[in-house]
């Protein structure tokens, strides 16, 4: 200890602390923000037996947080003791201490709110026509007497923290403090879906549930259809233990862990056991830095938990944590096997590990075959991926042939029927027509070396042709070697290049991580410049109310990728130009994603654009194209990962082969 602090310290005797500061002691710890107060509120009243609850909040619950239930309601002095430390109603001795149904239990919730705000009770017991009041100012009683309220009881915070001016000064801004009040409502409203709940915002209504509602209907209240859409019900019951719940599809896996719920006995509660058991059943499905969407309810016997752990009650300790990892990990692992449509780890954008769109399997869905057609927006696209078939940076508008539409994508790259002319010299079919369109739209935008080796290679069109007519496959034609010593040999599944080195080494490359790797990197490299092109009629997106409020805060950063936007109404927003590298559908596709909050930043959503405009797993390159691909992703830095993090490249070398076949140990 230093001389300064050992001259700051004096003796002093020991003494009971006032019950003013015991309860602002108390607050500290119980009341972070308003959103805590909101939720010790709401617990209390869900806890007097409410089935009905309305709360209104004003500048972030800074201002006012006013909660109303139809509960049993108290006598005035019952309101008194409730304003007292350690007084409660709902626990009477020690056996029940380990046995809590309740949300709340300590008696600390009211008087410590009391001390940092001014306080209105009004309340009415069950059974009588008339009820009472009591107001206290910073911790002391300033007035009561009867009052008039239909039933239950209200409670009316004005003022928080104003007599705790340092308390304020860690609160965020108001619109972050309602977010966070609008988070603790929304989490307690799916404990209870026998109770009808209702908030207001400044006047505005933000959530309103009636009493009997399904958890799917209260979840679709605050998150977008692009997320409970995919949400899968599971429920499983081992050891005693019982989770069930709803969990999400990887494809709308996220940035954060935000949507990620836990309730033990219907507690909210946050656990780093349940979020690694939860993690732990994506295992294989997401990346690292991935979150999927889960609402886990966990029932364990009363005994079984200790929920006496933190002054918030949002902690708890298990006796068996192996018995409850194991039921949550097994009751999410159950529910994704089950589904229709599996993921494995890749993007946090809509396609798979592999670039393919959702529920493709490899072909073009639904959405993509209609970008294969001349429509209303003017886009086009390849008619077997829905994408852009380019794999280097978009070409100036000066340069681009000037055949094509105005409106078409800058990567254009693919024929369609209604452009074919019969007539047109050295087209016999649609499909030699379309072979040799795409081949010389992307010559167009490929590097001028590899535009140049490709014009000088032979072409094989029909050769495969004749050995696709009969099941076969055409003889392997190799490229000479590139710089860094590697032999591209050929395409494996429509998805991984073939690589051989000079030292023999074996390996392949992904060619979507690959493409994605390189448009990243052109993202990176054009910084705020995104190209666009215009549509001839605007795209229209219907907007979620959770959707709009993030639209608000992506807007700049969507700019700056080439979207123009303009919010015709609350719930509809207008699109009228797109990134160059998206058709419209892609581009909506993006857009919804985004909202999805799957991306935190610029950068994330660049990875998002690039996982969008990137070749696709199950795609037929031609040669020429693969090697333009290659050549691209060779002289890109950080070319050994996709911009999500999974490897590019897989290689083998000799001693590893050797392994395989058990040529030695």
């Amino acid at each position: 200890m230093t001389d300064t602090a050992q001259t700051a310290l004096t003796k002093r005797p020991i003494h009971i602390l006032s019950p003013e500061l015991q309860n602002q002691i108390a607050a500290g710890e119980v009341v972070e923000r308003p959103a805590s107060v909101l939720k010790e509120l709401m617990e209390n009243s869900l806890d007097a037996g409410a089935t009905s609850l309305t709360v209104t909040i004003e500048q972030g619950g800074q201002g006012l947080i006013d909660i109303q239930d139809n509960g049993w309601g108290m006598t005035q002095d019952e309101m008194h003791l409730a304003l007292t430390r350690h007084a409660t109603s709902k626990v009477a001795d020690i056996s029940e201490l380990n046995t809590i149904r309740s949300f709340g239990f300590r008696g600390e919730a009211l008087p410590s709110i009391a001390s940092v705000s001014r306080m209105r009770i009004t309340s009415v017991p069950h059974g009588e026509d008339s009820g009472s009041f009591v107001e206290v100012d910073a911790g002391r009683t300033a007035d009561s007497g009867p009052a008039m309220l239909r039933e239950g009881t209200r409670i009316e915070i004005r003022d928080l923290f104003a007599n705790v001016p340092a308390r304020l000064k860690f609160l965020k801004t108001p619109a972050t403090e309602t977010r966070r009040c609008q988070d603790a409502f929304f989490r307690l409203a799916l404990t209870r879906l026998d109770v009808r709940m209702k908030l207001t915002v400044g006047g505005r209504k933000v959530y309103t549930f009636s009493a009997g509602q399904d958890l799917a209907k209260r979840l679709a209240a605050a998150w977008p259809p692009a997320i409970t859409d995919g949400l899968m019900p599971f429920a499983h019951e081992q050891n005693g233990y019982r989770a069930h719940g709803v969990t999400g599809s990887p494809r709308t896996a996220q940035a954060r862990a935000d949507r990620i719920l836990f309730y033990v006995n219907n507690r909210p509660v946050t656990d780093k056991v349940l979020l690694r058991a939860v993690r732990e059943a994506y295992t294989g499905r997401l990346l690292t830095r991935e979150y999927p969407q889960a609402v886990v309810f966990l029932e364990v016997p009363p005994e079984h938990v200790d929920v006496n752990v933190h002054p918030a009650k949002t902690e708890v300790r298990f006796r068996d944590e192996r018995a409850v990892f194991s039921v949550i990990r097994r009751a999410i692992i159950t529910a994704l096997d089950a589904s229709a449509q599996p993921h494995y780890a890749e993007d946090v954008s809509v396609p798979d590990h592999a670039g393919n769109a959702p529920g493709s399997s490899g072909t073009a869905s639904a959405m993509d075959s209609m970008d294969a057609m001349p429509d209303s927006f003017g886009a086009a696209s390849d008619p077997s991926t829905g994408a852009p078939s380019s794999f280097g940076a978009s070409a100036p508008a000066a340069t681009r042939p000037a055949s094509r539409s105005a409106y078409e994508p800058v990567s254009g790259g693919s024929a369609h029927a209604a452009d074919f002319d019969d007539t047109r010299p050295g087209f016999s079919t649609y499909s030699e027509f379309k072979r040799m369109t795409e081949r010389e739209n992307f010559l167009d935008l490929a590097p001028d070396a590899s535009r140049a080796a490709a014009m000088h290679e032979p072409a094989v069109s029909s050769n495969a042709d004749l050995y696709d007519s009969v099941g076969e496959t055409a003889p392997p034609i190799f490229a000479a070697p590139s710089s860094d010593g590697s032999e591209y040999l050929g395409q494996l599944a429509d998805t991984y290049l073939i690589l051989r080195y000079r030292d023999g080494t074996l390996a392949l490359v992904d060619q979507h991580a690959a493409h994605e790797r390189v448009l990243y990197h052109t993202f990176e490299q054009a910084g705020e410049r995104g190209d666009s092109q215009p549509l001839a009629i605007a795209l229209e997106l219907a907007l979620h109310p959770s959707e709009g409020a993030l639209l608000d805060e992506i807007w700049a950063d969507l700019s700056r990728l080439g979207f123009s936007l303009e919010r015709r109404s609350d719930t509809l927003l207008a699109v009228t130009a797109i990134p160059a590298l998206l058709t419209a559908a892609r581009a909506k596709d993006y857009l919804r994603a985004a909202l999805s909050e799957q991306a935190k930043g610029i950068t994330d959503l660049w990875a998002m654009l690039s996982c969008k405009a990137a070749v696709k797993a199950n795609q037929t390159l031609a040669r020429d194209e693969a090697l333009a691909l290659l050549e691209a992703w060779r002289a890109t830095p950080g070319k050994d990962y996709c911009p999500h993090g999974r490897p590019v490249q897989v290689q083998w070398g000799l001693s590893d082969l050797e392994r395989l076949f058990k040529r030695k140990v």
